[in-house]
């Protein structure tokens, strides 16, 4: 049954008739009925000038303290290691995450890549694999660059996600690792790799428990050990989530790699820490992939800023997120992962089932006609919990740009679109 909103002229009062309770304490709570809506010329009236942009943690601008420390920090030429503020920073996260040394990187997917090259370049054999995740960043995200640079190949152990989360089983890991090349038919296992937080399963958190018991089986259960290396692109957001220290979740680990980008804020760069051997190596594997900087101390301030700066801000953004996905649960909509739990800042969910849009149309319009910017069009091959019939994922990333009006225009304009027919404003 369609029925539509009146307007009363004097006081703007919204009033409607509809079928569930729910729907109308939502619409009368967040004030999203409005006249305008009740044709197509006066829609872009609902548009505010400021973005809600919630395509990735990376869209944000950095802060005018950040500028600052960006442009009043010593600088020297990096690639011949004279740069006193990228030594500071690469200290200090090395610091930070109880190892060795640490390497400053343009990119998470470079510093992943020098990574993997630095520790393949450590087993003196023919054949190397890498163990990841099937839904990893490594595995889908970073162009197979494994294989074209660095001699290896990654073996890749499902980590869908399911309705309690997901992750390597251990006993996947344990059977899938080949710690002898006395078979020439097999590639040896030189590395595995986790994901924390893992962006396709809804920003899911390792924790400490698990990372312990990889690095047991990896380093202790093996007559021929073998590295644990962590993608941490938001490892921040994992120990803020935990409530532990970083050097505590990756105590494990052999070498981590830290976005300073993904909510930290800084506009570029990653940190790779590890032994010291293992960064030398990792230095010339960045020198080969064109990974060398010079004055790069003008990020690094920017990143330094951001580590002392904005962490303690990661929570905030949990707590949006998890506002989204509970309305948007609450509105018919499906979140993707862990029976609708969000542990940190990634919301995927689908469009209701009675939605009468299309996806890119959804995008579009909420682009054009609310200034809220979002991605879609994302699927797993092994998803147990994407149900038939639902179509491609949305994702939806909060960060410290993102604040409590931009989370009611998103939910406004996502409720607004799935339930209307076209541009005028019915409720179904």
């Amino acid at each position: 049954m369609i029925v539509t909103a009146a307007t009363h002229a004097k006081d703007k009062a919204k009033l409607c008739v509809i079928s569930t309770g729910n729907r109308m304490q939502y619409l009368l709570k967040n004030n999203c009925m409005r006249s305008t809506r009740m044709s197509t010329s006066s829609s872009t009236s609902k548009r505010s000038a400021t973005v809600v942009d919630l395509r990735s943690d990376t869209v944000t601008q950095p802060t005018p303290e950040m500028y600052n420390a960006g442009i009043t920090a010593k600088l020297g030429d990096d690639v011949m290691g004279d740069d006193p503020t990228v030594q500071e920073l690469q200290s200090k996260c090395a610091e930070m995450f109880g190892k060795e040394a640490g390497l400053f990187v343009p990119s998470g997917t470079m510093s992943n890549l020098a990574a993997i090259m630095s520790h393949a370049a450590a087993v003196p054999t023919v054949g190397k694999e890498v163990l990841v995740g099937a839904g990893s960043h490594i595995s889908l995200w970073e162009q197979g660059n494994v294989a074209t640079f660095a001699g290896a190949h990654t073996r890749q152990i499902p980590d869908g996600p399911s309705s309690v989360g997901s992750m390597m089983k251990v006993n996947d890991i344990r059977r899938a690792l080949c710690c002898s090349d006395d078979d020439d038919h097999c590639a040896k296992t030189v590395l595995v790799c986790l994901e924390n937080t893992h962006n396709l399963n809804g920003g899911q958190v390792l924790n400490k428990q698990y990372i312990d018991t990889v690095g047991e089986l990896v380093h202790s259960e093996l007559a021929d050990p073998v590295n644990l290396h962590i993608d941490g692109a938001r490892i921040f957001h994992a120990a803020v989530s935990l409530g532990v220290q970083v050097n505590e979740l990756c105590a494990s680990a052999d070498s981590v790699s830290i976005c300073l980008s993904k909510g930290l804020g800084a506009p570029l760069g990653s940190v790779l820490v590890g032994e010291s051997e293992f960064i030398r190596l990792a230095k010339r594997a960045r020198k080969a992939l064109g990974g060398g900087m010079r004055q790069s101390g003008v990020v690094a301030g920017m990143g330094l800023y951001a580590l002392e700066s904005h962490v303690d801000r990661l929570q905030d953004s949990h707590v949006h997120a998890q506002r989204l996905a509970k309305e948007l649960a609450n509105e018919g909509f499906h979140i993707a992962h862990k029976g609708g739990i969000v542990d940190s800042n990634i919301v995927f969910f689908c469009m209701p089932e009675t939605a009468r849009i299309s996806a890119d149309d959804l995008c579009k319009r909420l682009s054009e006609e609310y200034n809220v910017k979002l991605s879609g069009g994302y699927v797993r091959n092994d998803d147990d919990n994407t149900e038939p019939g639902r179509g491609a994922m949305f994702r939806a990333v909060t960060h410290y740009e993102i604040d409590d009006e931009g989370i009611d225009r998103a939910l406004e304009g996502l409720v607004t679109l799935c339930e209307s027919d076209d541009s005028s404003y019915c409720i179904r």
